[in-house]
C-alpha cells in the first residue's frame, strides 16, 4: 500500500473549489436528488444525463411521485439513457423508500446498499454527500486518477484490485469534508486526469505522480482484457396493417431491454435473405398469426447496435398484411402507428421509427 499524507487530498480539494463545475446536484444535500443523480449517471457522461435529471425532477419531485408513477412512463422518461435495469431498480427503490421507509433514505453506508440498484460506489456517494460520512466513493474516474499517481499496477477489474484501491480511496478521504473530496476526486478524473492524452505537464500532481515520472501514463490504470463481444442477428418484423396499425411485444424475458416495447424479433444464427427467413421457424409461427399479404427488407446493410458485451446486426422488415384488431397476448398489441412514440422502446428501434415512420 503506498504512503498516504495529507499533501494529496488537500490539493485536491483546493483544485476543486477553484475549478469544478456548477451541477445541479451540487447544490443540495437531499438524498433523492443525489440518489437520482448517481443512477442517472452510472455509464452516463454528465451531459447526457443532465436533461434525465431536470426531467425527472419537474415529474417526479419527490421520491413518493416516483414512487407513484407507472412503471412503463418511467421506461419512457428514460429512453435514450440506456442500461435500462436502472430505470426499473429506480422505480422499484422508490417504491421501497416510500411505502416502507415513509420516504426517508438510510441515513449510512450499510442501509444504502440494501436498495435495489444501489451498490458500494453509490452508496458512498450519497452517505458522503447527503450525509457528510467518511465513506469512500470508486469508479472509473477514481481508479484513474489513484492507479496513475500512485503507479498502482494491480488490474482494476479484478477483485483484489477493487479492494486495494476502496482501502486506498478511505485512506485518503478527507474526514470532515467526505462529499467534497468525493466529488473533487471524481471531477479531476473526469475533466484532468482523463485516459487518453491528458495534460500532465501542467497537472497540479505531476511533481508526485509515480506514472508521469515512470513514463506510464498511458499504461495505467491496468486492466484484463474482456471477451469479444458477442455478435447477434436480429431481423425485425415491422406489421403495416391496412387500418395504420402495427404491432409492439414487450420483452419480459431476462437480457436485453427487459420491459421495453419492439417490433416482433426473429433472430438468426447469421445473416439472411427472405428465402432463407421464411425457412425460419419463428417466421413460420408469426406467419400462422398474421396474414402477409408482401414482405420486403427495408436495410439492406444491417444497423450495428453496439451494446457492453454484444453487437447486434439489425435488419428491418417490412410487413404487410390486412387490418388488425385489438390485442393478440398479454405481452403484444396491435397499436396505432400514430401512438408507438407513447411506447418505451430501445433507442434501436427509436431510430427506426424515426427515419421510417417520418415520412409513412
Amino acid at each position: 500500500m503506498p504512503k498516504i499524507t495529507s499533501h494529496f487530498s488537500k490539493k485536491l480539494i483546493s483544485w476543486y473549489l477553484l475549478n469544478k463545475r456548477e451541477l445541479p446536484w451540487r447544490d443540495t444535500v437531499n438524498p433523492y436528488h443525489i440518489w437520482l443523480s448517481e443512477i442517472m449517471l452510472q455509464q452516463t457522461r454528465v451531459l447526457q444525463g443532465l436533461p434525465y435529471y431536470l426531467k425527472f425532477l419537474e415529474a417526479y419531485p419527490t421520491v413518493s411521485d416516483l414512487a407513484n408513477a407507472d412503471e412503463d412512463e418511467v421506461l419512457k422518461m428514460w429512453q435514450g439513457l440506456g442500461y435500462y435495469s436502472r430505470a426499473r431498480n429506480l422505480h422499484a427503490t422508490a417504491k421501497m423508500v416510500s411505502q416502507e421507509m415513509n420516504s426517508v433514505f438510510p441515513d449510512n453506508y450499510k442501509e444504502l446498499l440494501k436498495l435495489k440498484g444501489v451498490g458500494d460506489y453509490t452508496a458512498s456517494a450519497i452517505a458522503s454527500i447527503a450525509f457528510n460520512q467518511p465513506d469512500a466513493v470508486v469508479d472509473g474516474n477514481v481508479y484513474r486518477v489513484l492507479s496513475r499517481y500512485f503507479g498502482i499496477l494491480t488490474p482494476i477489474n479484478t477483485t483484489s484490485g477493487q479492494k486495494e484501491f476502496k482501502q486506498l480511496a478511505q485512506q485518503l478521504i478527507d474526514k470532515k469534508q467526505p462529499g467534497t473530496f468525493n466529488q473533487a476526486i471524481m471531477e479531476f478524473g473526469a475533466r484532468y486526469c482523463v485516459p487518453q492524452n491528458p495534460d500532465c505537464a501542467n497537472c497540479i500532481f505531476n511533481d508526485n505522480c509515480v506514472a508521469f515520472q515512470k513514463r506510464k501514463v498511458s499504461e495505467l490504470p491496468v486492466k484484463i482484457k474482456a471477451k469479444p463481444a458477442k455478435t447477434r442477428y436480429f431481423n425485425y418484423m415491422v406489421i403495416l396493417s391496412e387500418n395504420e396499425r402495427t404491432i409492439l411485444q414487450q420483452r419480459t424475458g431476462k437480457g436485453i431491454w427487459h420491459k421495453l416495447y419492439e417490433f416482433p424479433l426473429i433472430e438468426t444464427l447469421e445473416k439472411v435473405n427472405i428465402s432463407t427467413l421464411k425457412k425460419n421457424p419463428q417466421f413460420q409461427v408469426f406467419s400462422e398469426k398474421i396474414k402477409i399479404e408482401s414482405i420486403s427488407l427495408f436495410n439492406e446493410k444491417p444497423v450495428i447496435h453496439k451494446l457492453s458485451h454484444q453487437h447486434l446486426n439489425t435488419r428491418f422488415w417490412i410487413v404487410e398484411t390486412p387490418r388488425l384488431e385489438g390485442q393478440a397476448e398479454e405481452t403484444e398489441a396491435s397499436v396505432a402507428i400514430s401512438e408507438i412514440g407513447r411506447y418505451a422502446v430501445p433507442v434501436l428501434i427509436e431510430n427506426f421509427v424515426s427515419e421510417f415512420f417520418e415520412s409513412y
